[in-house]
C-alpha cells in the first residue's frame, strides 16, 4: 500500500470517527455483560456515554463535506455531509431516549438477564443506521440495511412473554426477507447495466443513450420496494401494525422514529444521486427521465397518509393506532420529497426533527400508563385525563401536535410541507393531504375523549410516577411546545444541512 493509499485510508477512518465509537461500545457492551453477568446496571450507563460520545464527533464534524473510502474514482462508499450528519445527530438522539425509555419500561425489566443482549442489539441498529445515512453504493446500502433489519427482527420478539411478541418478530422477519431480497435482485440490476455500485459512477453512466430505460426503471423499483419497507410506505407497511403491537414498547418507539428516519435519509439519497441531472438556482431538481420519481411517489405518499389514518380510525390498541398513525405521518414525510426540490427536503428535516420528540413523547406516556395498568387498550384510558391529569395532559399535547394544530410543534412540520408543495403548484396533493390531516383528528381526538370525557366502568385508582419519568415526559414536551412558537433556529438548520446535500 503506498503512502497515498494509507493517508487517504487512515483519513477515512477519521470522518467515520461516531460509527467507529458506536462499534467500540458495542465491543464494550459485550464485554461488560460478560464480565458483570449478574449486575447490569453499568449496561444502560455505558450506553449512554457511547451516544454522547458519538453525538460529539457528529457535532464536532456537522459542517464536514468530504466523501470516504474512495474506490478508484473521485468520490468513495460514503458521503460525509450536513444532511447526514443532521439524520446522524437525530438518530443518536433518538437512542439516548430509548435508552431511557429502557430503564424505566418495565416490559425490560422484567428481562433483566438478558440486557446485555438487548442494548447491544440496540448498538447494532445504529451502527447500521449511521451508514445507511451515509451510504453512496449499493453494497453499504444494502449491508447497512440487512445490520438494521437483522437486529431489529431480534428486538421485536425480545420480550418472549406473550404469543403477540414472537409473532411480531416472525412477521418482521418474512416481509423483511422478502423486501431484502427483491432490493438484492434490483441491485444486481443495476450492477449488471452499469458494472459499478457507486451511485456517483451509476449516474454519470446512465446518461448514456446505450441504456436500456425499461429495464433500469424496474430495478429502480424493485430497490424502492426494499427501502419502502423500511419507511412503512404503502403498500409494503404490512408489518407495521403488527410489530409496533407486538414489540416492547421503547422498540417500537425506536422502529417508528430512528429507523424510519435513516430510511428517509436513505431514499433522499439515492433518488438525488443516481437520478438528478441539474439543480436550478430556485432549488428544484431535474432528474433523468428514466423514472418519473415525482409521480410515482406522489401515489405513493396519497396512499401512505391515506390508508395510514382511515386505518387508524377503528383501533382500539393504543401501539396499533400510533402504529397506523406514523405510516400516515411518512406518506406526508414522502410529500416533502415529491416536490423534489432543497426547500422540500428541507421541509422533511424540519418534520423529522419535531416528529421524534412528538412521537416519542407519545409512545413514552403510552408506556408509563401500561407500566401501571398493564394494558394498552383504549377502553382502559377512560377516566386517565382525572386519575392521572398529568400523563393525561402530556399525552393530549402530543396527539395535538401529532395532528398538527397551532401552537405546537406539529403544526410548523405540516406547515413547511404545504408551503413546498404549494411552491411546486401542487395544490391538489396540498388539499389531499390537508383532508387527511383533518381525518387523523378524529382519532386523535377519540383518544382524548376516553381520557377526558367517557367514565370507566369502575373507578379508575390514581397511580403516581417517578420523578425521572416526570422529567423525561417535560424534556419532551418542551420541545413540542417551544419550537411551535420559535422555530426559527431550526429552519435554519434544516436549510444548512440540504445546501451541501450531494455535492
Amino acid at each position: 500500500m503506498n503512502t497515498y493509499n494509507l493517508n487517504y485510508l487512515v483519513n477515512s477512518l477519521y470522518l467515520i470517527k461516531p460509527e467507529i465509537t458506536i462499534s467500540i461500545a458495542i465491543v464494550i457492551l459485550v464485554l461488560v455483560d460478560l464480565i458483570m453477568d449478574k449486575n447490569k446496571k453499568l449496561l444502560p450507563f455505558v450506553s449512554m456515554i457511547g451516544l454522547v460520545v458519538a453525538g460529539y464527533f457528529i457535532v464536532d464534524q456537522f459542517s464536514t463535506n468530504s466523501f470516504a473510502f474512495n474506490t478508484g474514482s473521485s468520490t468513495g462508499m460514503l458521503v460525509i455531509d450536513p444532511f447526514g450528519n443532521f439524520f446522524k445527530l437525530l438518530i443518536v438522539l433518538a437512542s439516548a431516549f430509548i435508552i431511557l425509555f429502557s430503564v424505566s419500561s418495565k416490559e425490560i425489566k422484567e428481562n433483566l438477564e438478558r440486557h446485555g443482549e438487548y442494548f447491544t442489539l440496540i448498538f447494532g441498529m445504529i451502527l447500521g443506521m449511521m451508514f445507511m445515512v451515509s451510504s453512496a453504493d449499493l453494497i453499504v446500502i444494502y449491508l447497512s440495511l440487512e445490520l438494521v433489519s437483522l437486529s431489529s427482527y431480534i428486538l421485536a420478539g425480545f420480550t418472549k412473554q406473550t404469543l403477540r411478541n414472537s409473532e411480531a418478530s416472525l412477521k418482521y422477519v418474512i416481509y423483511g426477507g422478502i423486501s431484502s431480497g427483491i432490493m438484492l435482485f434490483g441491485i444486481s440490476i443495476i450492477y449488471g447495466i452499469t458494472g459499478s455500485t457507486n451511485l456517483y459512477e451509476i449516474n454519470s453512466l446512465i446518461q448514456s443513450p446505450q441504456i436500456q430505460n425499461l429495464t433500469f426503471f424496474l430495478a429502480g423499483i424493485l430497490i424502492f420496494v426494499g427501502i419502502g419497507y423500511k419507511i412503512s410506505a404503502a403498500p409494503f407497511h404490512f408489518w407495521t401494525p403488527d410489530v409496533y403491537e407486538g414489540a416492547p414498547i421503547p422498540i417500537t418507539a425506536f422502529l417508528s422514529i430512528a429507523s424510519k428516519a435513516a430510511g428517509f435519509a436513505l431514499l433522499i439519497r439515492f433518488i438525488k444521486i443516481t437520478f438528478i441531472k441539474s439543480v436550478d438556482p430556485e432549488g428544484f431538481w431535474h432528474l433523468l427521465g428514466i423514472i418519473d420519481w415525482k409521480s410515482f411517489i406522489i401515489v405513493i405518499s396519497i396512499l401512505t397518509m391515506t390508508l395510514g389514518n382511515f386505518a387508524a380510525l377503528w383501533q382500539n390498541n393504543m401501539k396499533r393506532l400510533l402504529a397506523y398513525s406514523s405510516i400516515a405521518h411518512a406518506g406526508y414525510l414522502l410529500l416533502g420529497l415529491a416536490v423534489m426540490s432543497n426547500e422540500g427536503i428541507a421541509a422533511i428535516i424540519i418534520y423529522f426533527a419535531i416528529y421524534a420528540f412528538m412521537n416519542l413523547g407519545a409512545f413514552l406516556v403510552v408506556m408509563l400508563i401500561a407500566n401501571k395498568t398493564g394494558s394498552e387498550e383504549l377502553d382502559d384510558y377512560k377516566g386517565l385525563g382525572y386519575s392521572t391529569p398529568f400523563l393525561g395532559v402530556a399525552l393530549a399535547i402530543f396527539l395535538v401536535s401529532l395532528t398538527g394544530l397551532p401552537p405546537t410543534a406539529g403544526f410548523i412540520g405540516k406547515l413547511y410541507i404545504f408551503i413546498a408543495l404549494v411552491d411546486a403548484k401542487m395544490i391538489v396533493v396540498a388539499v389531499i393531504a390537508l383532508l387527511n390531516t383533518v381525518v387523523s383528528l378524529y382519532y386523535y381526538i377519540r383518544v382524548l375523549k376516553h381520557m377526558f370525557l367517557d367514565r370507566p366502568e369502575k373507578e379508575a385508582p390514581a397511580f403516581s410516577i417517578s420523578a425521572a419519568a416526570v422529567a423525561l415526559v417535560v424534556v419532551m414536551l418542551t420541545p413540542v411546545l417551544v419550537f411551535g412558537v420559535y422555530f426559527t433556529p431550526l429552519v435554519d438548520l434544516a436549510k444548512n444541512s440540504v445546501a451541501l446535500m450531494g455535492f
